[in-house]
C-alpha cells in the first residue's frame, strides 16, 4: 500500500510541475491553485508512505516518476523536442527507479 502512495504522489508531482509552468510565475490563478493542490497532495501522500518505507528508495521513486512524467508530458503536449538522447535518458531514469524499488527491504 505504501508503494502505491509513492506512485500516486509521483504522478501528482508531475501535475504540480506542469501547473508550475502553466502558472507563468504564479500570475495565472487556476494553474497556480492547481499547482498548490497537486503539491500539497503529493507531499502529503509521500509523507504517509514514508511512515513504512525507507526514505532513499521512496524519494527516488517519487522524483523519478515526477521527472520522467514531466519530461514525457512536455514532449507530448507542450511541444518540447523529443530527441533520442532524451528518450534514452528517461528510460534510464525509469530503470533506476525500478531497480531502487526492487532493492528495498520490502522485496
Amino acid at each position: 500500500m505504501a508503494w502505491l502512495l509513492v506512485v500516486v504522489a509521483g504522478f501528482l508531482e508531475t501535475g504540480f510541475a506542469i501547473c508550475l509552468k502553466l502558472s507563468h510565475g504564479f500570475t495565472r490563478l487556476w494553474p497556480t491553485i492547481a499547482f498548490a493542490v497537486f503539491a500539497v497532495s503529493s507531499f502529503g501522500l509521500l509523507t504517509l508512505a514514508l511512515r513504512k518505507l525507507d526514505v532513499g528508495p521512496a524519494y527516488a521513486v517519487w522524483t523519478g516518476i515526477g521527472a520522467a512524467g514531466t519530461a514525457i508530458y512536455g514532449m507530448v503536449f507542450l511541444g518540447e523536442i523529443a530527441s533520442t538522447l532524451k528518450i534514452v535518458s528517461i528510460t534510464l531514469v525509469v530503470a533506476g527507479v525500478i531497480g531502487l524499488q526492487l532493492s528495498s527491504p520490502a522485496h
